[in-house]
Parts: structure tokens; sequence; C-alpha cells
């Protein structure tokens, strides 16, 4: 702010000092300019002298042209004048020299616009100042604050027409945040909850199994009572594959919230926005981009949903494929809408088609390739979540995801 501030009288006194030039320029051509009055009245003079009617009508500066007369005050007029012989007789020639302040009259104007202008300027930097510059030094902090996990505190609403939506904006993400982190952290005290009363459970047939295998190891039981033992050995083990399979069930379960806000909206409204966002980025690596015709309809969903799954497929697409192109394509199948994305160069094994929607799980093509595995997975939930559903297939070493969106009747 204090830079902006310096900035505002740095302005302004470099607009004082161009009114200053303009008016020293100005007034100094001054002394150079010549009186008219002066020339006329030679003109005058001259007219006279050669015996010419002259009329001081036909003059800009002279007021009146009076011969000597006794009977009268020749010298007493309120004009300024001059006296001059012309020809033996005296002539009074009255002028005005303000004529010439018509330069005086420009010399204000300049001043008064001059003034205007730098008026203009510093309310308008003002206003940029207080409207612009001021309220984003406020909300300058707050990014900060929600990278050091400070979530609990709400920004303050603000009507202001440049930051509006941003501050709201702000404010959804550190809601979504603090929602977040309250998941994760109720999360891992289920997990931690479930892991200490599980360690509990299984320490019970484990100390067991132990007793009865010192036991055996001792010769302690022989003929039907090894036998019996041996079935208790079996049945705490049966308890311990319990235990482990919940653990395994608990790991498999969805461990991500996903939230929708459904609605009816035209399909057009994501494709279009998809469209924008990947024409300039895929040709600018060199991959073919088409989308195919289709007729635009109302479907059931979260619009904002739908474009992060199909960001999803094509993030995909260009990591995973060969580059030479993406394409969707639309059908139609009872009330449903089916998109498709298609891109080339797919090298997934047929075998391994079934698994690519399961979180974690990572193909055989994927190399070096950064990821853990959950895009997919990510787009089946909200697929799901919204009444839809996902699929994919291979085809000539294509790649082909299709989506199921429901079509609102």
């Amino acid at each position: 702010m204090k830079a902006f501030d310096r900035f505002i009288i740095a302005v302004s006194l470099i607009m004082l000092a161009v009114i200053f030039v303009i008016n020293f320029i100005m007034f100094s051509k001054k002394s150079d300019d010549i009186k008219l009055y002066r020339i006329e009245i030679n003109r005058i003079e001259q007219g006279i002298t050669n015996g010419n009617n002259v009329n001081a009508d036909e003059y800009s500066t002279i007021l009146g042209i009076y011969e000597y007369d006794a009977d009268r005050n020749f010298y007493n007029t309120k004009n300024e004048y001059v006296i001059r012989e012309i020809n033996g007789t005296l002539y009074r020639i009255e002028y005005n020299d303000k004529i010439n302040d018509s330069s005086f009259q420009s010399r204000v104007i300049v001043n008064i616009l001059s003034l205007i202008l730098l008026l203009i300027i510093l309310l308008t930097l003002l206003y940029i100042r207080n409207n612009i510059i001021k309220p984003f030094l406020k909300l300058s902090h707050y990014p900060y604050q929600l990278a050091k996990g400070t979530l609990s505190v709400p920004l303050k609403e603000n009507k202001n027409r440049y930051f509006g939506k941003f501050i709201w904006g702000l404010d959804m993400l550190r809601e979504t945040l603090e929602k977040s982190e309250l998941h994760e952290m109720e999360q891992a005290k289920k997990e931690k909850t479930f892991l200490i009363s599980l360690s509990h459970d299984i320490k019970t047939p484990l100390s067991a199994i132990k007793l009865y295998s010192k036991a055996i190891s001792k010769g302690l039981y022989t003929g039907s009572k090894q036998i019996e033992v041996a079935e208790n050995i079996n049945s705490k083990a049966d308890e311990i594959e319990e235990f482990i399979n919940e653990i395994i069930k608990n790991l498999s379960s969805d461990f991500m919230k996903f939230e929708v806000n459904p609605t009816d909206f035209y399909l057009s409204q994501v494709v279009d926005k998809i469209t924008s966002y990947y024409t300039d980025k895929l040709t600018a690596l060199g991959t073919d981009f088409n989308i195919g015709k289709y007729t635009d309809c109302l479907v059931s969903g979260d619009p904002d949903r739908l474009e992060e799954v199909l960001q999803n497929i094509i993030e995909n697409a260009v990591k995973y494929g060969d580059g030479h192109y993406i394409f969707l394509s639309f059908s139609d199948e009872e009330d449903c809408r089916l998109i498709t994305v298609s891109n080339s160069g797919c090298k997934l094994p047929d075998t391994e088609l079934p698994h690519i929607f399961d979180s974690f799980w990572r193909g055989s093509n994927a190399g070096n390739k950064q990821g853990c595995g959950l895009g997919l997975y990510i787009c089946r939930q909200l697929m799901n979540v919204m009444g839809g559903d996902i699929f994919a297939e291979i085809s000539n070493d294509c790649m082909n995801i299709t989506l199921v969106c429901q079509k609102t009747p």
C-alpha cells in the first residue's frame, strides 16, 4: 500500500511539473508577442497621411479615431489612447489593449483543463487504491493461513464488485478443507480404535495357539487329547483368519467421501468447457482432439463433477496413450446419453481391464509414470453417486471409456 501511495504522489508531482512547464512556455512566449494595437495605429496613421478614409470598425483593437476639437475636452476619455499629429492635425486614437488577453484566457483554459485532468487521474488512482489494492492486501495473507492449516476462521462477507466471488470461493475452499480435515481426523480415529480393538482380540487366540504349541512340543498331549488340541488350534486359527478378513474388508471399503449437487443441466454446458480447455492444450502436444456431433439434451447429475470425470479420463488418455488422437463420441441407449472417450495407443493387457476402476490399482502399462491409481476409481464413484455408470473396453489398441448419464425426462 505504501508503494502505491508513493506512486500516487509521484504521478501528482509529475502532472504539476508538466503544468508548470506549459505555463512557463506560454508566459515566455508573451514577451515575444508584438502588440497588435500598435500595428493598427501605424496603419491608421499611414492611411490618414495618404488621404484615405479610415474607419475604426475596420480594426480589431481600435475603439475610435477623433480629430482635435477645441470645444470638447480632447484628452478626457476612459479608454487607452495615443495622440498623433498627422498632416498638421491632432488625432486621438483610442485602442483596447485587452484584446491580447485572449492568450491569457487560453492559458487559463489550459490550466483549468490540466487541473481537471490531474483531478481525474488522482480520483482514479484513489479509487483503485481503496477498491482494489486495499481489499486485495487484506486478502493476501489468507492463502498463507490456509496453507498453514488455519481453517476455523471464516472470511468476512464482502460486497466488493471485484473480489466478492473471489472471497466467496476462498471461503468455500476453506470450508471444504475444514470438512476434509475433520473427515480425515474422524477416519484416523476410527481406524486407530479399530486396530487397537482388533489387536487386543487377536492376542487371545494367538496366546492359546502358542500355549498349545508349547504343550505339544513338550509331549504333554497324547492320543485323543492331541487330536482335541489340534482342533482347538485350528479353531483359534479360524478366529484369527476372521479378524484378518475383517481388516481386509475395512481396508477395501470406500475411504473417500464423494459429494455431488444433483441438478438438471444441458450436456453442452460441460462439453463446451472440455472443448475450450483441451483444444489448445492437446494441439500444443500434437494430439488430434475431436468432438463428435451430438444433439444437446438435459441430463441429471452434477455438471462440475461430470466435468471432473471427463478431465480425469482425458488426462489418463494423455498419460497412457500414444498421443495420436483423443476422440469424444456420443450415443443414446434407452433413457441414457453415453459419452465415450477414445484414445489411441492402449498398451493395457485385456486381462487387466476389469481392475482399472479399483482403488490404488495401477496397470502394467504405468511404467515410471507418476500416479496413485485413484483417478478411474474416483470416476466410478462419482458416476455411481450421480445415478450413472462407467465402463471400459479395448478395441484395436484403442482404449474406450464410456460414461452413462441419465437423461432428464
